[in-house]
């Protein structure tokens, strides 16, 4: 292992690597930093650029903007009190009032401090924990591959905020879509007389078209609200390192803890930075011994929050490259990045691609020293670009997301499926259908119906999945996980009647 990371790191350090890490996590920190524009946006907008670029060079790029994006979420939270990011919401309860107590550049400092470590720890989880999982996952054939995919929707869809039906849907919808074009047998399925769609839908105008339009969408619905929140900001911000060094050196266990939760919440499919941010948060005051300092502008919220939402990176790595199963959204379009240069996720890829992953824990590693120099020295003018307006922003990112589009095939017809996914996307938002579920469902759709299909020519057998052990503790899950999603449901329900009794 410790000969194709040499390898590796050989070529991640070269000067042409290097530099697009470095111009990856300067557009992730400047995504982040634009509140509403989000990691996966920024991740989105740079998938087309990789297209041209062998994989080393690709993946680098995109994982410079997963570290600088984790990170750029702080500086809007504090600055203006608007997450730049969902996963940077707890960021806000005591950066916020830091930066009204006048210490702007110091919670600023200490959220940096807090996201470089956690990238540095969850590296060193996925360094050890990738292999082994990749290794047990060895024995998996196409009887667990089927069943851990069908467990991995259904986990996504019992995390959709309470709405367990919309997204069983959702997920469905998304596995619908893969089914148009082609199957594996050269039958044609779906195309509507539409000569275009022989060979089915592309992940990206698809996926961009679901989050990123519906995401503009919703963030110009919001413009009235954001206007009146950011005037009057002062961006003029100074950094005391001192104090940032002296206030970490007090936090040595809370960083830990939280990144650790943040590398655990990132290897869950479905999860990622924003339940990982609320869980280390809660955690952090309950093991704090001034807990009614929370909220108030302690150092300790800050650092719970941003150690453990930058630790999500090394985890979601885990089951992505172990397994082929994302652990979040941002990892799903990763893996878009790896099927498109020719190489597919899962326990082989630790064996016919080692120095790949190499090269993603390198890059990892170089992103993190970039992000931690980028924002200490460039902090000032992120802070600047965290008050671009919404009306100059929405068109330049839509115009991106078309040419990106466009360049994957040369394609007009691509340009609209990206238009036609983006009302898809928008009405599907104000029906609050959860979009996760959704996108999963699309990136893994084909390798559902592949496995599944290969497990039925072995043996055609339905029982077989249930008389595998593996395969059938991955469907139990699947359905412990429906059950345990509708309890919760209608307790929430329950809770909401209750409340509404005791107001009336």
């Amino acid at each position: 292992m410790a000969d194709f990371f040499l390898q590796a790191l050989g070529q991640v350090g070269s000067p042409s690597v290097v530099a697009l890490i470095v111009i990856g996590v300067l557009f992730g920190i400047i995504g982040g930093s634009i509140p509403g524009f989000t990691v996966t946006m920024a991740i989105l907008v740079v998938f087309p650029f990789t297209f041209a670029m062998d994989p080393v060079s690709g993946v680098s790029l995109m994982v410079g903007v997963f570290v600088g994006g984790y990170s750029g979420g702080i500086v809007s939270g504090v600055m203006l009190g608007i997450p730049g990011t969902p996963s940077s919401i707890t960021t806000v309860y005591d950066g916020y009032p830091m930066a009204q107590n006048g210490e702007p550049g110091r919670a600023l400092g200490i959220g940096v401090a807090a996201s470089f470590l956690g990238t540095l720890i969850s590296v060193a989880v996925l360094v050890f924990f990738g292999p082994l999982i990749a290794g047990f996952s060895m024995n998996f054939r196409p009887w667990e591959i089927t069943a851990l995919i069908v467990f991995a929707l259904t986990l996504v869809a019992g995390l959709s905020n309470g709405a367990l039906l919309k997204g069983l849907l959702a997920a469905a919808l998304g596995l619908l879509i893969t089914t148009v074009g082609y199957d594996r047998n050269s039958n044609l399925r779906f195309d509507f007389g539409i000569p275009a769609l022989g060979s089915g839908f592309e992940i990206l105008p698809v996926m961009i078209g679901l989050f990123a339009f519906s995401q503009l969408m919703e963030n110009l619905e919001k413009l009235r609200d954001e206007k009146d929140k950011v005037k009057g900001v002062d961006t003029n911000v100074a950094i005391p390192y001192g104090r940032i060094l002296k206030d970490m050196a007090g936090q040595k266990l809370n960083t830990l803890r939280s990144s650790l939760i943040g590398s655990l919440i990132g290897a869950l499919p479905g999860t990622g930075g924003t339940v990982a941010n609320f869980l280390s948060y809660d955690q952090a005051k309950k093991f704090s011994r001034q807990p009614e300092t929370f909220g108030k502008g302690t150092p300790s919220g800050i650092v719970a929050s941003e150690a453990s939402n930058s630790a999500v990176a090394g985890g979601a790595f885990v089951p992505t490259l172990a397994l082929g199963i994302p652990g979040d959204l941002p990892m799903a379009i990763m893996m878009g990045v790896l099927i498109l240069h020719g190489i597919t996720p899962g326990p082989l890829m630790f064996e016919q691609n080692p120095v790949l992953v190499g090269a993603i824990y390198a890059s990892l590693l170089i992103g993190a020293v970039v992000m931690v120099l980028c924002q200490l020295l460039l902090v000032r003018w992120f802070a600047k670009i965290s008050l671009i307006p919404q009306e100059i922003l929405v068109p330049v990112v839509l115009m991106l997301c078309a040419i990106g589009s466009y360049a994957l095939n040369n394609n007009l017809f691509d340009i609209w499926v990206l238009f036609i996914f983006g009302v898809i996307g928008y009405l599907l938002w104000k029906a609050e259908v959860p979009l996760t579920p959704l996108i999963l469902g699309v990136v893994l759709g084909n390798n559902l119906e592949r496995q599944l299909f290969r497990a039925l020519e072995l043996d055609d057998s339905w029982m077989t999945f249930l008389t595998r052990p593996l395969s059938a503790l991955f469907l139990a899950l699947a359905v412990a996980s429906v059950i345990f999603s509708l309890y919760q449901d209608r307790k929430i329900r329950r809770n909401r009647h209750k409340a509404l009794a005791n107001d009336a």
